[in-house]
């Protein structure tokens, strides 16, 4: 069995063919990065459209299952896009990224936002079923809901500001 270091795989990751041709092609850095942009409006805006409605502040003529059933598919397909290009980005300097503060910070975000997510979907969305129509959400799918929202928030946030913070160190 092989063992390599943390270090050592950020380097390795470095000098793979796909990783290469991101980080020396004048066009497919911002080409990925773009198409990465994309899928996570689309994700963010789907994600957001479910939150406001759990805050009932959106979207109030229809049922919370229903909106969650239509729009989790696109949901999944648009992180799924983001999960790959942000990889692919990730491989094109991996070292620096591992060590920024900011791409830190935007992945512990993502893990608590499936947190939440799973929480909410195993235990708040049990009786659905029952508050689906309702004017007012219960108060664990409001806070839910905001939960998810200011995180998601966040991690666009951090995702602006590691591409800042990355050019600073490139200076």
């Amino acid at each position: 069995m092989i063992s390599m270091s943390v270090e050592a795989f950020y380097h390795w990751l470095e000098a793979t063919a796909p990783a290469t041709a991101i980080r020396e092609s004048s066009l497919l850095f911002p080409t990925v990065e773009s198409v990465h942009v994309v899928a996570i409006t689309l994700m963010f805006g789907t994600i957001a459209i479910v939150d406001l409605r759990l805050l009932c502040l959106g979207s109030m003529q229809s049922q919370v299952s229903r909106l969650t059933r239509s729009l989790l598919p696109w949901t999944w397909g648009a992180f799924a896009v983001a999960a790959i290009t942000g990889s692919l980005l990730f491989s094109s300097n991996a070292t620096t990224y591992a060590h920024n503060g900011y791409f830190q910070a935007k992945l512990l975000l993502i893990l608590a936002a499936a947190i939440n997510m799973l929480v909410f979907h195993s235990v708040g969305a049990r009786n659905m079923g029952t508050w689906d129509l309702q004017p007012r959400t219960p108060p664990a799918a409001r806070i839910a809901g905001a939960v998810s929202l200011l995180i998601w928030v966040a991690v666009v946030t951090c995702g602006r500001w590691i591409g800042f913070t990355m050019l600073r160190l490139s200076f």
